[in-house]
């Protein structure tokens, strides 16, 4: 807070202007989006038949190899489209955790291994991180054959951030994995190059998923091997998802201005579509659009708030407005016990 001089000498003031504009105008109120009302329509049927083809593939995966499992798992996540089938993958993934394979000490299976370990832990099954020491020599450094493994390295350096608390023996595997990749780095070919790039820049679990989806579908759509329904739904999805939030942008836009503009608020950040981007981070679902809505609005207000604070706020003012959003917080709690009361 800049309230540093007495409440006596009046308010203290930052130098009007102080944050830089809003580099995005009135850009999402003013464009089109380039989905017509038939054309998401006929997406959206395409889609459907899709998703059926999806399920069967995860239905059959059940009768295959932990491998062939947890590399559909990873796939569907990877491009953005895990939402739609949360409960066969759930399925999928206790029949993995059940079926416990004995790994032998291979490169290619210490890729399974930590894809295996990392997903199960995603999705709230315990494993034990004991999997991984069954790759290690005597001396207890994992084999010098591994540390030129691309895949694997990424695979076990994207597992290990998983850790829980007191589990150092994987912040050891983070060391291990990232000095090798590090090593690596300047001699790799597309996509591994990329992939490797931005694990080392944020780890898979910690990124942001939509910006992953983003980069995944191009390097999915240049590998050979690709599955053509998962590829097609989740270019369709990508699309539809991203045409919703197009609109969401432009509906919150239209509200902050009339907000901002209409109430003379030049003094405060002017950052309601950075906000908005946070909430994509969090979830970017079309199921969870109200929700994107509402934490938007928020976290504008509470950005509002703060600027308000330290641009007019003296420091009785700064108490005065504490103690009025303590006593709205007590009497929204006793409104919903009341109401709780004569239900």
């Amino acid at each position: 807070m800049a309230a540093n001089k007495p409440a006596a000498a009046g308010p203290h003031k930052l130098e009007m202007g102080a944050f830089q504009p809003c580099v995005w105008g009135d850009f999402f109120i003013t464009y089109n989006p380039p989905l017509s009302q038939s054309s998401e329509m006929r997406m959206r049927e395409r889609a459907e038949q899709l998703k059926v083809q999806v399920r069967a593939l995860l239905e059959d995966s059940k009768n295959r190899s932990v491998a062939d499992a947890v590399t559909l798992v990873e796939t569907l996540e990877r491009l953005g489209i895990n939402n739609h089938f949360r409960g066969e993958i759930g399925t999928v993934l206790r029949h993995v955790l059940n079926e416990e394979p004995e790994f032998p000490a291979s490169s290619d299976d210490l890729h399974i291994a930590a894809l295996r370990f990392r997903l199960l832990r995603q999705h709230g099954f315990w494993v034990s991180a004991d999997i991984f020491d069954k790759f290690k020599d005597q001396t207890g450094n994992f084999s010098t054959s591994l540390c030129s493994d691309l895949v694997s390295l990424l695979s076990l350096y994207n597992a290990a951030h998983l850790a829980t608390p007191g589990e150092d023996a994987l912040s050891d595997v983070i060391v291990f994995s990232r000095y090798h990749l590090e090593a690596m780095r300047n001699k790799l070919r597309p996509p591994m190059a990329e992939q490797v790039s931005r694990a080392l820049d944020i780890p898979l679990p910690r990124t942001v998923r939509r910006l992953e989806t983003m980069h995944y579908i191009k390097e999915y759509e240049k590998d050979e091997s690709n599955n053509g329904p998962l590829l097609e739904l989740s270019r369709l999805d990508f699309e539809l998802v991203r045409s919703l939030h197009l609109k969401e942008l432009r509906a919150l836009s239209l509200w902050w201005r009339d907000l901002y503009d209409n109430v003379k608020l030049s003094y405060a950040r002017d950052r309601l579509v950075e906000n908005y981007f946070w909430t994509c981070s969090v979830f970017h679902e079309e199921e969870y659009s109200r929700a994107r809505l509402m934490f938007a609005k928020t976290f504008g207000l509470l950005s509002l708030m703060d600027d308000t604070y330290d641009v007019h706020a003296t420091l009785e003012d700064c108490y005065k407005l504490n103690e009025a959003i303590q006593r709205w917080d007590f009497l929204q709690n006793n409104s919903a016990y009341l109401g709780q009361s004569l239900n």
